[in-house]
Formats: C-alpha cells, sequence, structure tokens
C-alpha cells in the first residue's frame, strides 16, 4: 500500500493506560491507520491488544497521550462520534449479545444514533441481508449457535455503518465452515473500503489476510511492517512468541532444497502456492 495516497483515518500518539494502580497496561503507543486498510494485530496473551482496542474506540480513557479520528483530536465531547465510527466485534458473542431476539438486537446500536425509525429499520434490514439473518431476525440470539451467534455480532456493527471495525479473535472457537464465511464477510467489507483491524494468534491467517501487521509485545509495539517483513524477522518472531506461517515456511524449505526458484514471489495460501508451482 502507497501510504502517501492514503487518507489517515485514526491516529494514537503516545497512548499510556494503566488499570488501577497496576503498571501500564499499553506504553507511549504511535499508530497511524489508514483508511481502507487491512490490519492484523498480533501478540501473546496479555500484550495490550484488547486494552489498545477498548482505548481506540472509546470504551477506555488512556492515562495519557491522543487520539485523532480524521484528523480531529478526541476529547470528552467528541467520544460518541468515536464509538459511532469505531466499532469493535468482540472475542465472545455472548459479551456483545443483550437483546432478546436478533432483530431488537441489531437495532439496538442504531437506535442509539437517534435515527429516524425509517433509517434504523433500512440499516437493520440490510445489516441482516448482509450477515444472511433475516430468518433468524425473531429467534433469541442466546439460543443460536456460536457461528451464528458471531454473525449477530457483526451485523450489530453493520447496522452502525462504523468505519473502523475492530475484531477482537474473531476466528477463535469458529469451525472450519464459520471461519470460511468470517474470511468472506471481511473481504466484502474491505471491498466496501471499510478499515479493518483484527487481533488474531492465527499467523497463517495473518499472513495470507493482512497488508499490514503490527506486533505487540508487553504493552509496547515492537514491529510494523508488511507480512512478509515481521515473519521473516527472528528477533521479533522470537520475542512477541510467534511462529511462522507455514506457507513461507514451505516455501524457503523448497527453495533451500533447490526444488523451485527462489522467484521472490511468496505465496500466502494453498492457491497462490498451486498457481506458483504450474
Amino acid at each position: 500500500m502507497n501510504e502517501t495516497s492514503k487518507e489517515i483515518i485514526l491516529q494514537v500518539r503516545n497512548l499510556d493506560y494503566t488499570y488501577s494502580n497496576e503498571k501500564d497496561v499499553l506504553s507511549n503507543i504511535n499508530i497511524d491507520i489508514y483508511a481502507g486498510e487491512k490490519v492484523a494485530i498480533l501478540g501473546s496473551n496479555g500484550a495490550g491488544k484488547s486494552t489498545f482496542f477498548l482505548n481506540i474506540n472509546g470504551v477506555l480513557t488512556p492515562k495519557s497521550g491522543d487520539i485523532f479520528y480524521k484528523g480531529k483530536k478526541i476529547s470528552k465531547k467528541e467520544l460518541n462520534e468515536l464509538r459511532k465510527n469505531v466499532g469493535i466485534v468482540f472475542q465472545d458473542a455472548d459479551n456483545q449479545i443483550i437483546a432478546s431476539t436478533v432483530l431488537a438486537e441489531v437495532s439496538f446500536g442504531p437506535m442509539n444514533l437517534k435515527l429516524s425509525k425509517e433509517e434504523v429499520k433500512k440499516r437493520v434490514e440490510e445489516a441482516l441481508l448482509y450477515m444472511n439473518l433475516t430468518d433468524f431476525k425473531n429467534r433469541p440470539p442466546h439460543y443460536l449457535s456460536g457461528g451464528e451467534k458471531k454473525r449477530v455480532s457483526i451485523a450489530d456493527i453493520i447496522a452502525m455503518k462504523s468505519e473502523i471495525i475492530i475484531f477482537d479473535e474473531p476466528t477463535a472457537a469458529l469451525d472450519p465452515l464459520n471461519a470460511i464465511m468470517l474470511e468472506e464477510v471481511l473481504e466484502k467489507l474491505s471491498k466496501e473500503k471499510k478499515t479493518l483491524l483484527i487481533s488474531t494468534h492465527d499467523v497463517d491467517f495473518a499472513y495470507r489476510w493482512a497488508e499490514r501487521i503490527v506486533v505487540f509485545c508487553n504493552g509496547k509495539i515492537i514491529a510494523d511492517g508488511t507480512p512478509l517483513q515481521i515473519f521473516k524477522d527472528d528477533k521479533v518472531i522470537n520475542s512477541a512468541n510467534l511462529k511462522r506461517p507455514t506457507m513461507l515456511d514451505v516455501y524457503e524449505i523448497l527453495v533451500d532444497k533447490g526444488l523451485i526458484e527462489n522467484n521472490r514471489i511468496y505465496p500466502k495460501d494453498i492457491v497462490e502456492f498451486t498457481e506458483m508451482l504450474y
């Protein structure tokens, strides 16, 4: 991605965050997020990923530092603007879902934006259709399967029309079919120019999906670059307790054994790998 041609949609400057009187959970976080980016946030448990997310969508208030949305500094008065435009899909859908029916659940956010009844109805219908949930609208969400609940929690954010959508460990506990569904939704959202930030422990997913990877370790950003830059940096991999993607290892092993030429066209998934061989 050519950053100079992209609009900076979110800026974080010198952000620190502390829970009660503990040491800083986040320390001196500085990052620019560009409109339409696909960013994977990596790091071990406790590295600060979820706390970072909750700061940039206005749920938590930084101890110090500033957040800018589209160039505008966010103060207490602008927190609702941040919450409206930066949506988050939590790892556990049960922590997000609060209403008695799917329809009421997806309606909750738009209604809080003080929109007209007609606009709320339109947004909700669009979100349910988007996530293939129209037939579920009168069902109690807590009786749905894990994958169906995930779809409801994504529909919540789609109905808000958030510019930036955060996914906190979205593939956790999803079966393979629902994981494929999720990637299809992410691709659709990306084509609609949504800015997507995803935390994940699945390095194979991060490698094939992201165009940029940001690595957290002990509450700090220790690396920020393309998937290849990050995963070929052994120091970063070891510091953040990550592992290399399988496709990257397979490619380099085949090159090392002289079985394929090193054309530096690194396949990111099995489809690209197969195409490379023919």
